[in-house]
């Protein structure tokens, strides 16, 4: 790959534990000096809005397809893996999945999750309660796991399973070995549920999609698992860390935070500018297709491809003093849920979890504030946000 830097530069530097200050740096160096970069395992990195965007909307060079592509053909993702298709599959996918994961079905969740979070707050006794064990963790899962028409009382099975999913070392052979196990568990655990709707419908998630026909055909089992094991991880940890991630922005800026307690129409704002700063994920794949070319270096076909949302977040040449909590800023071109065919297809979702967590917290406590003492350990460098997350609080006096 003559003309682009080579891994000299070092490897990113991880979250901790200056939670991502060293990380915002390195991303800033490396849009201003290597935009484009090679590191010690041939992958490319990416780092600006304006590249990110075109890699995201040129699935014909750049394939989703990390799997089958990357091993040669040996391996091919579940078709209900979204995140891993190409058109046409993904179009065919992605159209049966939208039928019943509609605009006006998550909008018809509110009063559902608005209740859920008051009744997880309930169970909160003391004035020192950690965030994402409460209510971050506990909240996604269970509105998932209840559109899918699983049990909610399973949700301490599907946060273990999403712990180690998230703790996968792709160099560490046991660490792949757990993983693998955690998927066939899955798998196993959701096919119960799909041979039951199979035998008798329901109008869940899970039921709806057993009923799908696609080319003429009813999906596959492995088809309803995969995508309703991406609902319960990917949906899950999304929500869980803008939750957690939209509270350490406001605690960053007292007065802003009671601004917003002031003016509740600004908590859009927050869930949105929170999304920009703090993206859930800040990075994804893509693999290239043929020979092409990223901001005038020529990529080599089956090259894997480190897409930054993190740093097209902080680009200068897009966002005006990119580190700041603005909330008077268009944020229509953050890159949070990605672009293109790929935009996440629960992204209505976790925003209206965040609004109802934010809105629930501001009712709740008069005061809010990260525990300034404790220590936050956070997830790789792959997931941008805090395992725990302890909060000092003050009750309102109608909670108290």
């Amino acid at each position: 790959m003559p003309g682009i830097p080579g891994p000299e530069i070092g490897r990113p530097p991880t979250v901790e534990p200056d939670g991502g200050a060293t990380l915002l740096g390195w991303l800033a160096r490396m849009r201003d000096e290597c935009p484009v970069w090679r590191d010690d395992k041939d992958q490319v990195h990416i780092f600006r809005h304006e590249d990110i965007q075109r890699v995201l909307s040129d699935h014909a060079a750049f394939s989703s397809d990390t799997v089958g592509r990357m091993s040669g053909g040996e391996r091919q993702a579940p078709r209900g893996t979204l995140l891993l298709l190409d058109p046409p599959l993904h179009g065919k996918m992605r159209r049966q999945i939208s039928r019943v994961f509609t605009p006006g079905l998550i909008a018809g969740l509110e009063p559902w999750i608005t209740e859920l979070t008051g009744q997880l707050l309930d169970a909160v006794g003391t004035d020192r309660f950690d965030l994402v064990d409460a209510l971050a963790n506990p909240l996604p899962v269970t509105v998932i796991a209840g559109m899918l028409g699983v049990p909610v009382t399973d949700r301490e099975l599907f946060q273990a399973w999403a712990d180690q999913l998230l703790s996968t070392d792709p160099e560490d052979p046991e660490s792949v070995r757990r993983t693998e196990e955690t998927a066939v568990t899955i798998s196993s655990y959701l096919q119960e549920f799909i041979d039951e709707r199979r035998r008798e419908p329901k109008d869940d998630l899970v039921g709806t999609l057993a009923a799908a026909e696609m080319d003429g055909a009813r999906l596959t089992d492995e088809d309803i698992s995969s995508f309703s094991t991406l609902l319960l991880l990917a949906g899950h940890i999304t929500t869980a860390v803008l939750v957690g991630n939209a509270v350490m922005c406001l605690d960053r800026e007292p007065e802003l935070f009671q601004r917003v307690r002031k003016d509740r129409s600004l908590v859009p704002a927050v869930i949105e500018e929170t999304l920009r700063l703090r993206p859930p994920f800040t990075r994804i794949e893509r693999v290239t297709t043929r020979q092409t070319e990223i901001a005038g270096e020529s990529v080599a076909p089956d090259t894997l491809v480190q897409v930054w949302l993190l740093s097209a977040n902080h680009d200068e040449r897009v966002f005006e003093e990119p580190t700041a909590c603005l909330l008077e800023r268009s944020n229509a071109r953050q890159a949070a849920f990605g672009h293109g065919i790929h935009y996440c297809i629960g992204a209505a979702l976790a925003r209206l979890e965040g609004r109802v967590v934010l809105n629930a917290l501001l009712d709740r406590f008069t005061q809010i504030q990260v525990d300034p003492d404790a220590h936050l350990a956070f997830h790789g460098t792959n997931v941008y946000g805090a395992r725990h997350l302890p909060l000092l609080v003050q009750r309102a006096t109608e909670f108290s």
